[in-house]
């Protein structure tokens, strides 16, 4: 009971000072405009109203006010409309504020992708006052419970789904495949990974400074890849292996591939390889690839020039059975003696 008197006296000094403030600030426009009869008149045509900037003015006014410009919020409705406790709305500030720069920070990493290794400090603070929020501020049964004002108390739940957002976002990124175990810092493999990215990167520009190309022939990049292929052949193989340990080279499947940053480097990396440069990855045992090339494609002439060598072509022999000898030496027995 004592605390709804000491609001209600609050609220009626809040709407006493605001309606003094508002009266004085009219007569002080009125007076300049001559609208009042004790004002001058040097502008007759404005007696009954006020100009259109004026009228801004005092709607300003007023918003700022009833919006707690050093009166306090809401000090001409009543007391019991509901309204956040000074706690909950630092909370609230506080996910606002945080939200703020980690959409900034989001929208600034997206091109080229540099979410996971940029954002995640900012993504750890948002979590964390996110777990605030949904936290008991004290354990006494007379502490306001921010969670159900600022998450349950509207159909819309924007904080909540303004979190929400943010956790997709995460997960779609898979970026706790480039954080370690508590999501503090980048692990040493991308760390390691974006090391050589920008290697291979600055040995690209490197390369390439200086160099003047005929706009009517073909560019030629032979000199980077010739002095480049060992840093992408590096870059390359660190990747493979970075999916074999995650058992993703396979998979297609959301949620199965590495984090967006380094996939994205390393379609960049192939991008400029390939298409850019239009370098190759040369093979080293390019002799011991061609034996086998030719050993393999001569495989079927080998086998059936040697079934055709060592196979017996024999001549087809009829053999007679003894009683067809027995039966035909009769017959020549009986001709002979006739």
């Amino acid at each position: 009971m004592a605390r709804v008197a000491v609001l209600e006296r609050r609220s009626g000094w809040r709407s006493l000072w605001l309606r003094t403030l508002l009266l004085l600030q009219l007569l002080r426009w009125g007076y300049a405009l001559g609208a009042l009869p004790f004002g001058s008149s040097r502008h007759p045509g404005f007696t009954d109203l006020l100009s259109e900037q004026q009228l801004l003015e005092v709607q300003d006014l007023t918003l700022s006010l009833l919006q707690g410009g050093g009166l306090g919020p809401l000090s001409l409705l009543p007391p019991d409309l509901p309204d956040l406790e000074p706690e909950c709305r630092e909370l609230l500030m506080d996910f606002a504020n945080s939200s703020a720069e980690l959409t900034g920070c989001l929208v600034r990493s997206a091109r080229p992708v540099r979410l996971c290794q940029t954002c995640y400090p900012l993504f750890q603070q948002v979590a964390s006052k996110m777990d605030n929020i949904n936290r008991n501020i004290a354990n006494s049964s007379e502490s306001p419970n921010c969670a159900r004002s600022l998450l349950m108390a509207d159909r819309m739940q924007i904080v909540l789904t303004v979190s929400e957002f943010f956790s997709t976002t995460w997960q779609e990124a898979n970026c706790a495949n480039c954080l370690t175990n508590d999501s503090e810092a980048l692990s040493n493999n991308t760390e390691y990974f974006l090391s050589l990215f920008n290697k291979t990167l600055a040995c690209f520009e490197h390369n390439l400074q200086g160099r003047t190309y005929n706009l009517l022939s073909p560019k030629n990049y032979s000199e980077v890849c010739k002095n480049c292929n060992d840093a992408y052949k590096n870059l390359s193989t660190l990747y493979n292996e970075l999916q074999k340990m995650n058992g993703l080279e396979n998979k297609a499947e959301p949620g199965t591939h590495l984090c967006i940053d380094v996939e994205d480097a390393m379609n960049i990396t192939r991008k400029l390889w390939s298409r850019t440069f239009n370098c190759s990855v040369t093979c080293s045992d390019t002799v011991s690839v061609v034996a086998v090339s030719v050993f393999i494609l001569f495989l079927p002439v080998v086998f059936y020039l040697s079934s055709f060598l060592h196979s017996e072509q024999k001549k087809r022999k009829l053999i007679l059975p003894k009683r067809l000898k027995s039966s035909t030496s009769f017959a020549n027995i009986q001709e002979n003696s006739t």
